[in-house]
């Protein structure tokens, strides 16, 4: 993939901010401070050996811990005095940073650690080809949501279920499976994103209007979709370091907040564990659903363009 000019040799780019030892141990400090607070109630449950159907799923679905979001990254175009690095779970015994490469600035006295842009383009150009793509497919300025789908996504994978064959087993269904059944036949099926549908129960996925297929996907993500809402936060972990930590925590709260809406609309009654029901089954419910989702779609999109402005430097034109 060719590259910007500028960035054919990383190293010779300047960064746009430099921050001294002080600064970047301030900022690493806040960083972790906010992410400890943002996993404290999994690594507590997870010391208990607790599981939790709605919150579990940031940490069981994605593959990435608590430590590994925990980690300070700057984003790309920010250096920090290596010298504020401690050692830790990123920094190797000789002091270095994995995916970081250090350069000296006389003028400040310091040695500046910085994201290896040139690494990660020589390794990861697909995949990071591949983000832009879907990401900026996926915007509502390019391509127009669809607020039909009502989160059916959830009661299609549990249609026709038996007894004990549920993901969530711990929870129990709002209402009978017979009735739960029912709302999946009374009404259409329009999932357009991978990741669900590929959960869909056998007798579910044949009713669906599409069959979306990760070669589709690009062609097919809804900026609607509270799935792909919850994937920013994926997708700005994939990039990292490119793309700075407060930006990631800002996904990782929006997926949580998606999150909520998604089971408290989905055939599961969640009510025990505090949360409300959205009755997608009725006019009242489908009216709250899709106004908390344009309320998620809307918030997801200037995500996705924060998302976008860090990484379009780095991805050739198309």
């Amino acid at each position: 993939m060719a590259l910007p000019v500028s960035l054919r040799d990383p190293a010779a780019a300047p960064p746009l901010r430099l921050l001294s030892a002080d600064e970047a141990r301030e900022h690493r400090r806040a960083h972790e401070a906010r992410a400890d607070a943002l996993t404290a109630g999994y690594r507590e449950r997870r010391a208990r050996t607790e599981k939790h159907p709605v919150e579990d799923f940031l940490f069981t679905y994605y593959p990435f811990s608590p430590a590994r979001l925990r980690r300070w990254h700057p984003g790309w175009d920010t250096a920090y005095a290596a010298a504020a690095d401690a050692p830790g779970a990123d920094v190797q015994e000789d002091g270095s940073r994995s995916w970081y490469i250090d350069s000296a600035f006389p003028e400040r006295g310091m040695i500046a650690r910085r994201a290896d842009v040139g690494r990660y383009l020589a390794e990861r150009a697909d995949a990071l080809a591949f983000m832009a793509r879907l990401l900026r497919s996926s915007s509502l300025s390019r391509r127009t949501p669809n607020f039909s789908c009502f989160g059916l996504h959830e009661w299609a994978m549990v249609y026709g279920l038996a007894p004990g064959q549920q993901r969530h087993e711990a929870l129990p269904l709002r209402l009978s499976q017979e009735r739960t059944d029912a709302v999946v036949e009374s009404e259409r099926l329009v999932c357009s994103h991978i990741d669900a549908f590929r959960f869909f129960t056998p007798g579910a996925a044949p009713r669906n209007s599409m069959t979306p297929t990760r070669e589709t996907q690009a062609m097919r993500d809804n900026p609607a979709c509270l799935h792909v809402g919850m994937d920013l936060y994926k997708w700005a972990m994939k990039l990292v370091p490119l793309v700075p930590s407060d930006l990631i925590l800002d996904c990782f709260e929006h997926a949580r907040a998606t999150r909520v809406l998604d089971m408290e609309a989905s055939p599961y009654d969640v009510r025990p564990l505090g949360y409300g029901a959205v009755e997608i089954e009725t006019a009242d419910g489908k009216a709250e659903y899709q106004r908390r989702q344009r309320d998620l779609a809307a918030t997801a999109d200037a995500l996705r363009e924060r998302v976008l402005a860090v990484i379009e430097p780095l991805v050739a034109s198309d």
